[in-house]
């Protein structure tokens, strides 16, 4: 008899695209979450427990997880935000020595500094708090994948805007601050949760 061949199972990726309204309600499906922005008016202290539950944030939403904020936890947030801070140390370096040494001609320096800031250090930072290793925030083949599919990149870019926006004027009544805090990387961390391999 032939031996029955073993079926490999596998698992379905969700590749369906963030609409807006759900990332726009995000941070209010647990309010309560939105407090933890008042770790900020507490320095060192508050900020790296908060830098860290803000990585978890964004690791879940590069897993699909849009349902609600996570929960708090000073001692793991503060623990990873503390040596993930560290850890990007090497990358701030090199980001810092390829501004200043195109500063001297104002507009090589201005389009550095939006390829950068729009087209290399999102990505690589989303890559770098999902994988916390130092060399993934080196990672630059990574980047193939935003010029290969350049027109969803760019349509994530406009909706992080546009999401902005609304959060900022929502600022007037406070509640915008953490909402846009929280929800900042969201269409991008999206982005490469479909795209980027």
């Amino acid at each position: 008899m032939a031996k029955k061949k073993a079926k490999k199972k596998v698992t379905k990726v969700n590749t369906k695209e963030l609409e807006f309204k759900d990332a726009f309600k995000y941070p209010f499906n647990r309010p309560g979450g939105m407090l933890n922005i008042l770790w900020l008016l507490l320095p060192i202290i508050g900020w790296f427990p908060l830098f860290g539950y803000t990585i978890r944030i964004i690791k879940n939403f590069v897993k699909g997880d849009f349902k609600e904020l996570p929960s708090f936890s000073f001692g793991s947030d503060f623990k990873l935000g503390f040596f993930m801070f560290f850890k990007s140390i090497p990358f701030a370096i090199v980001y810092y020595v390829i501004l200043m040494a195109t500063q001297k001609i104002q507009m090589l320096y201005i389009l550095v500094a939006i390829f950068l800031g729009v087209f290399v250090a999102p990505v690589l930072t989303i890559n770098f708090f999902k994988k916390e290793t130092i060399g993934s925030y080196f990672e630059f083949t990574k980047l193939d994948y935003v010029f290969e599919n350049i027109g969803d990149y760019l349509i994530a870019i406009l909706k992080s805007i546009g999401l902005g926006l609304i959060f900022l004027v929502m600022m007037l009544v406070l509640v915008g601050i953490p909402a846009s805090a929280f929800t900042k990387n969201i269409f991008l961390a999206d982005f490469y949760r479909r795209k980027v391999k």
